[in-house]
């Protein structure tokens, strides 16, 4: 089909079209005028997602679209709704009864059927670069449309904090069992500190371990330096046993013994005077040999006297060595017995500790929880209160004419190429030619029409009108 054809059925079938069009457009009238006027009324309300002020101030930013999504489900829930018609007493209203009873049969509860029914006609419409929420309900009365918008905004407020709430104050009697419970296990652990600390007699551990220890260090060192003097007394007392005692440093440096030596060393040379002069059997010679006899004597029980005091003092040396070796070993084992003690307590002093923080971090979250539960402010505030408003929301007359006109313009096209199907009919020379497969010579005018003047208007309805004529043999 034609750009052409399609016209001309159009014209030809005009009136049709026109009578559907008109039927469209006032059914569409009539239909509005007799639906009921429909109030919409708007809430909205504001979610603050972090409603301390140094927290917003720390961590500001929008709400995330998961909490915006949340909080649509929660105004949507029928908790909600319950909580609207408890708040407006509506469950207690007989006319409100009485309807139930002949809708529902009484069948559930009115609560429901109330919530119901309001969830029906309410909108709830989030924000999408912000955290505002608004809240629209559509009733017949302006009003009450209003009133209820607003009653769903407050009712959400209030859940809002009690889902806040309710948890802070489980919570808070969780929390208070546990610190009762942890303060027992602190004051166990205090006690058997207490008790181990008078049992052992400790008062400061580490000082006392730091004495012991210094103690303990002095007496190392003690016994290393009579190790060493023993050591040399006992060379000392080995070589005064020997054949080198009258080499020893003592015997060297003894006046008595260094006296008697120069004694002898003086007879001896008296002696070998004498001797030369007078001989040997000479009395002089003879006393004087007794007397060198004497001094040797005397020198040798010197030197026995001095060496036996360089054994007695390795006697000494080797009892005070073993006397501070004793003196180590006990502090040592004190040393030890004190290491043993103060990992002991060490351990229950780690345990006291450790229930000093744990039930320091429970009375912190107990703390903490029993402030949220005791929370009387919400972090969803109202923003703005709906008012009864002036326009219905619906029906919208003039966008329902508008979208009437759109849509019947095309039923009353789509009527008449129907029409036209079922009773199709040559409206121009393009159905003549198309319907009877041959050329057309010529158009004949509509009856009243008048001619038109000039050769350019004639020419053009020739080249319209006038087919070429097919072409004969040469001679016809």
């Amino acid at each position: 089909m034609t750009f052409g054809q399609f016209v001309a059925i159009l014209r030809a079938r005009w009136m049709i079209a026109l009578a559907v069009l008109v039927l469209v457009m006032a059914g569409t009238l009539v239909v509005n005028l007799m639906l009921p006027k429909q109030y919409r009324a708007l809430a909205s309300v504001v979610i603050d997602s972090k409603p301390d002020p140094l927290s917003a101030a720390m961590y500001g930013g929008m709400p995330s679209p998961m909490l915006m999504a949340t909080q649509v489900d929660i105004i949507q829930s029928e908790r909600v709704a319950v909580r609207v018609v408890r708040n407006l007493k509506l469950n207690e209203n007989p006319q409100v009864r009485q309807q139930w009873l002949d809708d529902a049969k009484g069948q559930g509860t009115i609560e429901g059927w109330l919530a119901a029914t309001f969830q029906r006609q309410m909108d709830v419409v989030p924000s999408r670069e912000s955290s505002v929420i608004t809240i629209a309900y559509r009733a017949s009365d302006p009003r009450f449309a209003a009133g209820l918008a607003n009653a769903f905004a407050q009712a959400y407020i209030d859940t809002a904090l009690e889902l806040r709430v309710d948890p802070a104050r489980q919570y808070s009697s969780f929390f208070d069992t546990r610190a009762k419970e942890s303060r027992e296990a602190l004051e166990r652990a205090q006690a058997k500190v207490s008790s181990f600390q008078k049992d052992n007699s400790i008062i400061a551990t580490d000082e006392r371990l730091d004495v012991e220890n210094s103690r303990l260090n002095e007496l190392s060192s003690q016994l290393t330096q009579l190790q060493a003097i023993s050591a040399e007394s006992s060379s000392r007392q080995t070589q005064a046993q020997g054949l080198q005692g009258d080499r020893l440093p003592e015997v060297l440096n003894n006046q008595i013994v260094g006296q008697i030596k120069a004694d002898i060393n003086r007879g001896e040379a008296r002696l070998k005077e004498l001797n030369t002069r007078l001989g040997d059997a000479h009395p002089q010679v003879v006393e004087t040999r007794a007397n060198i006899a004497e001094l040797r004597s005397r020198l040798d029980a010197e030197t026995t006297k001095v060496t036996g005091g360089v054994a007695m003092s390795n006697t000494i040396n080797r009892q005070r060595e073993a006397e501070i070796r004793g003196s180590l070993e006990a502090q040592r084992a004190k040393v030890l017995r004190l290491k043993a003690v103060r990992d002991e307590g060490s351990v229950l002093q780690r345990d006291m500790e450790n229930a000093t923080r744990t039930y320091d971090a429970i009375l912190q979250r107990l703390t903490q929880t029993s402030l949220e539960s005791q929370a009387t402010q919400s972090n969803v505030n109202m923003l703005t209160q709906a008012v009864a408003p002036l326009q219905p929301a619906s029906p919208r007359i003039l966008f329902n004419l508008l979208l009437a006109l759109f849509v019947g313009t095309l039923v009353a096209v789509l009527v008449a190429l129907l029409l036209e199907l079922r009773d199709r009919r040559v409206r121009s020379a393009e159905d003549a030619a198309g319907a009877l497969d041959l050329l057309v010579l010529g158009v004949m005018p509509k009856p009243g029409a008048k001619a038109r003047s000039g050769s350019v208007r004639v020419s053009l309805m020739q080249q319209r009108l006038m087919a070429p004529l097919p072409q004969t043999g040469k001679g016809a």
